[in-house]
């Protein structure tokens, strides 16, 4: 279950390998000057950021503070010695080389902790999540519930991942690869969850992920954790009975059948969405598509360092958060799309938006578990406002008794308020989610769970790499001047081992043309080494990588 199955003999270029992060400096003087050449345009007369986005007035000491008080240096430095970070090359039928994914993997120090894919918001990376990696992995409460072996990635193309060179659907591909990348580590079946719910989903990638998952790989993927998923009426062909139970209730008015009274209020103001054909999908919820195109944004965001954290916002703002994004905050999200490169992020935007989700039909309907909201609510009137605007997209309602006919659903909670940014906001309601669905799908006497622990005392997971350098040689990845090095193996560290990092790194430490040691051999329960070998140079492109014709939106067929 939980634990690492059976060892295979990977080959070099799947040799799971310590990933250290270290941006040259000539590119981060790239960047300074950049910002030091940004012209802004001039501000409208009483700017009203829900309509003109954000305002001179907004931008420019943000621009500022990039300048003058951040560095990257210290967020390196920190990341390194606290994030559990590793990449791996992962070949798929579909694509045409192999793509290494960047990933972040921290192990509970429980025995019977249950595996977790851990999907990150599009268009953030996986490293904007490790505020999630001890409350899922050494939670306070960890002898009452549940705490699991923590899994993750950056998506292809964003952050440190590669991006995919194959022009066909990506979501099956990502999929493949994060099932592949699961197993790689040894966990058979494992559950996932997303952290961002589905009407806030750019292009609503999250959710089509985690959605084909689930119902591509039911025997790995044994439960999914969904946040206002999308559900559809039921209809006469697909689940008579639970549509005879929809037409009664909408006679009647009243609850039962499964409906509550706020199934009953939310369906008779909202029209439910009709089946059969698909819209065109939207680039940016509340947005018409053709106003932001992905390969426009791509030419515009790769050169402008302003105009990409322009995009931050933008998307910060569409997702409608409460959470107060401190200035570090904000440049930080930026730097860490701007440095590997965001033309991979637009690509697999621009794929997304023009494609159409074609599920396998499984035997069985994939397990999950669901975490749905109240919405906002009118502090006056105590009622419900479900509105849409370029501010922030719209709450919506999810009724249980619709994702019944197309789930089987384990779990359900229920949190008050919007989902907004849950990650950032109340992570506490995701935890609690995934915890609930856990329990259903593993429970404590369940002997997979037993299993485990068995497991977890001889680890029998695939040694990690280490990049053999010559006496003058340095490991340089293709991503905007990144370069790998060796570090003993990462944990989580406290403040002051951060801080001691920081000290002996220095803001001023520049690798290039250093002579550095062989990276240490490892494997991911922190134990015994093994011969290294060389990186395969059959990786795909990275992110930086691609050509203008790679990124041109497929044609809806």
């Amino acid at each position: 279950m939980a634990g690492p199955g059976p060892a295979l003999s990977p080959t070099p270029e799947e040799e799971v390998k310590l990933y250290t992060i270290h941006i040259s400096s000539k590119y981060l003087n790239l960047t300074r000057q950049k910002l030091e050449l940004t012209r802004l345009p001039h501000d409208v007369p009483q700017p009203d950021k829900t309509s003109w986005w954000e305002p001179k007035s907004t931008i420019e000491p943000l621009v500022d503070y990039w300048l003058e008080q951040y560095s990257w240096r210290d967020q390196e430095a920190q990341l390194n010695a606290s994030v559990p970070q590793f990449r791996t090359a992962i070949r798929t039928d579909g694509a045409e080389a192999p793509v290494r994914v960047h990933f972040i993997h921290s192990r509970s120090t429980q025995a019977d902790a249950v595996p977790l894919l851990l999907i990150p918001p599009f268009p953030f990376t996986n490293l904007s999540m490790t505020h999630l990696i001890r409350p899922f992995t050494a939670p306070d409460d960890a002898a009452n519930g549940t705490s699991f072996h923590l899994v993750i990635p950056s998506l292809p193309g964003l952050g440190f991942s590669d991006a995919i060179s194959s022009n066909q659907r990506m979501v099956p591909l990502i999929c493949e690869m994060l099932d592949a990348l699961m197993k790689r580590l040894g966990y058979r079946i494992y559950l996932a969850t997303n952290t961002i719910s589905s009407p806030n989903s750019v292009a609503d990638i999250d959710f089509r992920i985690i959605n084909h998952i689930a119902y591509a790989y039911p025997d790995s993927c044994v439960g999914a954790h969904l946040l206002s998923p999308p559900c559809q009426a039921p209809t006469w062909q697909a689940a008579p009975l639970e549509w005879v139970k929809w037409k009664m209730m909408t006679s009647l008015r009243t609850p039962g059948l499964g409906y509550t009274r706020d199934d009953i209020a939310a369906l008779r103001k909202h029209r439910p969405p009709r089946q059969g054909k698909q819209r065109g999908l939207s680039l940016v919820p509340g947005l018409d598509s053709k106003a932001f195109e992905s390969n426009m944004l791509a030419y515009a965001l790769c050169d402008s360092p302003t105009g990409l954290l322009l995009f931050v916002i933008m998307v910060l703002r569409l997702l409608g958060p409460k959470h107060d994004f401190s200035s570090g905050d904000i440049i930080q999200l930026a730097e860490l799309t701007w440095l590997p490169g965001p033309e991979g992020t637009m690509r697999l935007w621009a794929h997304c938006s023009s494609e159409r989700d074609e599920l396998p039909r499984p035997s069985r309907k994939p397990k999950v578990g669901i975490t749905a909201f109240s919405g906002s609510t009118d502090g006056e009137t105590g009622t419900q406002q479900q509105t849409c605007s370029a501010a922030s997209s719209p709450d919506v309602h999810t009724c249980l008794a619709w994702a019944k006919t197309t789930y089987n659903v384990v779990s359900w909670q229920k949190a008050p308020g919007s989902s907004g940014l849950l990650a950032w906001e109340r992570p506490e309601v995701l935890v609690a989610g995934v915890r609930a669905l856990a329990k259903v799908v593993f429970p404590k006497d369940d002997s997979r769970r037993q299993a485990a622990k068995e497991a977890a005392k001889k680890p029998r997971i695939t040694s990690l790499e280490r990049v053999v350098l010559g006496e003058n040689e340095s490991a340089r990845a293709e991503g905007s001047g990144t370069t790998i090095r060796g570090d003993a193996p990462p944990t989580l560290a406290s403040d002051d081992d951060v801080e001691r990092a920081q000290t002996k790194q220095g803001t001023s430490t520049d690798a290039k043309g250093a002579k550095r040691p062989p990276t240490p051999l490892f494997p991911l329960a922190w134990g015994q080494r093994s011969e290294a070998v060389r990186e395969s140079r059959h990786a795909s492109r990275s992110s930086s990588g691609g050509s203008p014709t790679t990124m041109k939106p497929l044609t809806s067929g």
